[in-house]
């Protein structure tokens, strides 16, 4: 698809420059955002209750909140999604976050209270989920272990696989886009105001791997092309060939996947499925960000550290002739 619009090649190494401006404003932005309007949590992670209600016909969700106001005196969110399975069922959800898990005669008061208020409108409790403050936190604790881990064995990995070539330098910039994609997967979930659940985690454990995928492609092409040719092309040269030998590739498996997730994306927004959504969006995103931070940032930066590091050791190596050649 886009191989035949891409031969000229681009000097990827040569625009590092603005290409690291584009996360450092969509970063700072994101920044801005959690900073003034917060980061929504579900309750797996920071603790409170869900209760969710079905229910047939229409209810007033200002009616429904003034109930359950006066049911219990303590902060709540209330929403409305219309049903999967049923044209005419609703689900009217309350969401107590950041709290003790509610009693069981709160919940009950809650439910008392929409019942009496809609009396006609055949409200069931569907379902509820109570999460302890303190295990929402261990539990948010230990998925970010368990990412951490992830990053630290795929840079042991990645500097052993391609060890000819840099080692481990090529694993702790494998490491930097992995990073860079999480850091922009959590700010679509701070732009979109989704809440981080346990899909935070999936979508961060994707996107890993789907951006692993994508950096040891290019690294195996420079790996290829520097036996091929040995000295005879620099290092610069060598990375700027492989990543325009293979961004057709990258952009065709980019776009596919992309279009892919966000067709699920738009299903579940219009059969209200939040779950799929807070999912999808974020993971739909992320693919992009992850071709981007493979194509423009990984070589580029790594080529600068290890142009930098021969400099460095050129400098040192004249200096230690000239300290020899005085002492003779």
């Amino acid at each position: 698809m886009f191989d035949r619009f891409l031969k000229n090649p681009i000097d990827f190494i040569g625009h590092l420059k603005i290409y690291l401006l584009i996360p450092l404003v969509i970063f700072s932005t994101g920044i801005a955002v959690a900073l003034l309007f917060g980061v929504k949590q579900d309750i797996d992670f920071s603790g409170g209750t869900l209760l969710e209600y079905s229910y047939t016909g229409k209810i007033d969700t200002g009616e429904a909140e003034a109930a359950v106001k006066e049911a219990i005196d303590i902060p709540f969110t209330l929403d409305e999604k219309e049903s999967f399975t049923q044209a005419d069922e609703f689900y009217l959800t309350v969401s107590l976050t950041k709290k003790t898990a509610l009693a069981v005669d709160q919940m009950d008061a809650i439910t008392a209270a929409l019942t009496e208020k809609f009396p006609e409108n055949n409200l069931k409790m569907a379902q509820q989920n109570s999460v302890d403050p303190t295990v929402g936190a261990s539990l948010f604790g230990k998925a970010l272990f368990t990412l951490l881990l992830a990053t630290i064995f795929v840079t042991i990995y990645v500097g052993i696989r391609f060890r000819k070539i840099g080692g481990i330098s090529a694993g702790v910039f494998a490491m930097f886009a992995l990073v860079h994609d999480m850091i922009f997967s959590f700010f679509v979930f701070v732009f979109f105001r989704i809440p981080l659940d346990m899909n935070f985690i999936a979508v961060l454990l994707t996107i890993l791997g789907y951006s692993l995928n994508d950096t040891i492609v290019i690294y195996d092409r420079i790996r290829e092309e520097k036996a091929k040719h040995g000295s005879k092309f620099s290092l610069r040269e060598l990375t700027n060939d492989s990543i325009n030998k293979t961004l057709g590739r990258t952009l065709n498996t980019a776009f596919a996947t992309f279009f892919a997730i966000l067709t699920v994306c738009i299903v579940a927004y219009l059969y209200g499925l939040s779950s799929i959504i807070s999912f999808a969006l974020p993971m739909s995103l992320g693919v992009i960000a992850g071709s981007f931070s493979t194509v423009c940032l990984v070589g580029p930066l790594w080529v600068h550290w290890e142009e930098y590091r021969a400099k460095h050791k050129q400098i040192k190596g004249k200096g230690t002739k000239k300290a020899n050649s005085k002492k003779r």
